[in-house]
């Protein structure tokens, strides 16, 4: 049986658009945590660092399961584009949203959930981004 994820992200914008990074935590289902990574992204809007950190978590959760993936995150827009409950409207989201759910694909099923910024691991996530917009 393909064990199932929880994955943690986050995205910020100094400026918005300005320098920007995308931050992730990937944890087995009773909370441990099993990867987390922070990537730089150059000058882009925080709605695009947040969809390229849901991008770079399911990308690197290929390596732990093909199973259920519970994706969590503190932006609305994110969550309820992907829920299907919102349209995407910018042109600058509609190709990322397209490659999250073409990533879906590869897991038995992938759901998207808001937690507000002061969940434990929102907030780690959220301090790996910073860490990255600091180094620069």
């Amino acid at each position: 049986m393909s064990p199932e994820l929880k994955i943690y992200t986050d995205g910020a914008s100094r400026g918005n658009p300005g320098p920007a990074s995308a931050a992730y935590v990937i944890t087995k289902k009773d909370g441990g945590v099993l990867k987390e990574g922070s990537e730089f992204l150059g000058n882009t809007t925080n709605n695009r660092a947040e969809y390229k950190a849901v991008i770079k978590a399911l990308e690197m959760a290929e390596n732990y399961t093909d199973g259920k993936v519970r994706v969590f995150s503190d932006s609305n827009l994110l969550v309820r584009q992907l829920q299907g409950e919102w349209k995407v409207k910018s042109e600058n989201i509609r190709p990322l949203f397209k490659k999250v759910k073409e990533l879906t694909k590869n897991f038995d099923s992938v759901s998207f959930s808001h937690r507000n910024r002061e969940h434990e691991m929102i907030s780690r996530a959220d301090a790996l981004c910073n860490k990255e917009l600091n180094r620069r």
